[in-house]
């Protein structure tokens, strides 16, 4: 089952009265209420792999109790490795054994050696396995370092596991935030529910109308490259940038919005990521539970900045590159977190990787500097080329891409059998960027208005925009599914 689908809008208010008007009496009849409905949620989609969500639930659960019980600290150490092992070795093997088969038999190859191997297998992706493991393993990390006590209610902690509003797709949410809540009784908060309200349109308004609507042409672009001039392939890449933006941005403000439905409140996943000035920003605004998860139990471990700064460089290189594998079993998502980390160690060598943690572009003012304005530009543009290689095929695709972007330049913008509707694109996606620096110093308010007119307008014009740009024909589901 997925956000935009006339399921999951038959789904949520059902689950939503059971929830407040049925089983709201005790904390134990909201946690089953969730499991079930989490349960369903996700085997709509495919019930076999309910199995693993199970699983992984009991073991980590039983690893929680295990570590904080075991006073010697070789067997915590033995505890907590049972919970790596057993997440990462699903993951690797759902998501990674054909990648590692292939990689294998192309390296015998390329030194002469031609191998069949017996070993491919026919694996389908369990949605939401990159997600719920780490968040799994992220509860066994907290309880070892002693950050949190391990809970011994079992139908909690397969609540927080199995949580549908993130399930599949995030935010990946830290044991001391979610199951925190998950472990007190919630009672119905009218303000936090129309607050939910407003994400879950916000969130739907940019995965329709952005992300779905300009997503036939960055596929037809990105599969027919060697067709087009540099300025289609520039285009082409710029609108996936919003493409990937809407879409995954999309789906966490639908997340976090039906979670505070149910009284739960969610980190903040994207906060303004195209308004970011340098690199490190950036990824203080772009999928911020990954990026956290990474810091505070990779990064750190390894010994963060704490340690010389050729070993800080090191650690940022591991963390890029172990990020960008997370998110594919494809080369090209390894080049993309390399790029990431050359472009990033710049700016961390010349201490600017935090100084822009607290603050906003054109944070006192209305208009930003025109230094600003060219530092957003120019994060924008490495973000953007960066993406090549997240969206092409192979490394050959993304190389053939950039080769004929600077071997083949000319200003064509129209060079797209859509190109009579180029100038609908080019206006939509204009508008989108000023509405959000609009709203750029607040995530969770996409329409806060002083005046009731202006708000109800903005709604109107959502909801309008929704209608005109939905398309029945083209596939909706969201692209991290498939992370």
């Amino acid at each position: 089952m997925v956000f935009n689908s006339l399921e999951f809008f038959i789904f949520l208010p059902i689950v939503f009265v059971l929830y407040w008007f049925v089983f709201n009496k005790a904390l134990k009849g909201q946690n089953s209420l969730l499991l079930v409905a989490s349960y369903v949620f996700y085997g709509l989609w495919d019930w076999r792999f309910l199995s693993l969500i199970l699983l992984s639930t009991i073991v980590d659960y039983f690893v929680g109790i295990r570590i904080y019980d075991s006073g010697d600290s070789l067997k915590r150490k033995s505890w907590l490795w049972v919970s790596v092992i057993f997440n990462v070795g699903l993951l690797g093997f759902f998501k990674y054994f054909n990648f590692f088969v292939d990689s294998w038999i192309d390296f015998s190859s390329f030194l002469g050696y031609d191998i069949q191997s017996p070993w491919m297998l026919h694996i389908i992706l369990p949605v939401g396995i990159s997600f719920y493991t780490f968040q799994t393993m992220s509860y066994s990390f907290d309880v070892y370092y002693k950050k949190l006590q391990p809970t011994t209610d079992f139908l909690s902690f397969a609540a927080f596991v199995s949580f549908f509003p993130q399930l599949v797709a995030g935010p990946i949410e830290r044991a001391s935030n979610l199951l925190s809540q998950i472990t007190n009784k919630r009672t119905f908060d009218y303000h936090q529910t129309v607050s939910g309200l407003k994400l879950i349109l916000w969130g739907l308004f940019k995965k329709v109308v952005i992300a779905d609507s300009i997503g036939p042409i960055v596929d037809d672009i990105f599969a027919n490259h060697t067709d087009y001039p540099a300025s289609t392939l520039i285009l082409g890449v710029t609108l996936f940038s919003f493409q990937v933006y809407g879409d995954f941005s999309g789906y966490s403000d639908i997340a976090i919005g039906t979670a505070k439905l149910f009284g739960i409140e969610l980190m903040s996943n994207f906060k303004f990521p195209n308004f970011s000035r340098n690199v490190a920003e950036y990824w203080q605004r772009w999928h911020v539970s990954l990026s956290t998860w990474f810091r505070h139990y990779v990064y750190i471990p390894l010994g963060g900045s704490r340690v010389s700064q050729l070993k800080s460089v090191r650690n940022i290189c591991i963390i890029f590159l172990i990020s960008g594998f997370w998110h594919g079993a494809n080369w090209t998502f390894v080049f993309w977190g390399g790029f990431h980390a050359l472009a990033f160690i710049p700016v961390f060598l010349m201490g600017r990787n935090t100084i822009y943690k607290d603050s906003v572009v054109g944070q006192n003012t209305f208009f930003p500097s025109l230094i600003e304005i060219g530092q957003v530009l120019l994060t924008f543009g490495i973000v953007t080329f960066s993406r090549i290689f997240f969206r092409s095929e192979s490394i050959t695709d993304a190389f053939s891409f950039i080769t004929r972007i600077f071997t083949n330049f000319s200003y064509a913008p129209f060079t797209h059998p859509m190109g009579y509707r180029m100038i609908d694109y080019y206006i939509l996606i204009v508008l989108f960027v000023l509405y959000e620096y609009r709203i750029r110093k607040d995530e969770r308010a996409p329409f806060k208005f002083k005046s009731k007119i202006v708000r109800f307008f903005a709604y109107a014009v959502a909801i309008l925009g929704m209608l005109l740009f939905y398309d029945d024909q083209i596939d909706r589901s969201f692209i991290y599914f498939q992370f």
